[in-house]
């Protein structure tokens, strides 16, 4: 469960600081004068892969809690496959 916790933060921290990436990028396009849709335009096209990048080690924790988490959920479908199968005991 504390997996569960830390990848539900990872996720939220990751998400914000890759908005707030973007955000930044705007504003200083904005002080630079470029119009807001540009900016927003140009933001979200360098941010995002700057991002990945710039939070290369957040990124990989948040990677590797998904990967877990889905194989997790693989290992969990299999056990209740097999059991309808009635491959396993429900001892």
């Amino acid at each position: 469960m504390a997996e569960s916790a830390n990848l539900g933060r990872d996720l939220a921290l990751y998400t914000a600081l890759r908005v707030g990436l973007v955000a930044v990028v705007t504003a200083v396009m904005l002080l630079a004068g470029v119009p807001l849709l540009v900016s927003v335009a140009v933001a979200v096209v360098v941010g995002f892969p700057l991002g990945i990048l710039l939070f290369r080690g957040l990124n990989r924790r948040v990677t590797a809690g998904l990967a877990a988490r889905g194989s997790d959920r693989d290992a969990e479908r299999a056990r209740l496959r097999a059991q309808l199968r009635g491959d396993e005991d429900l001892a």
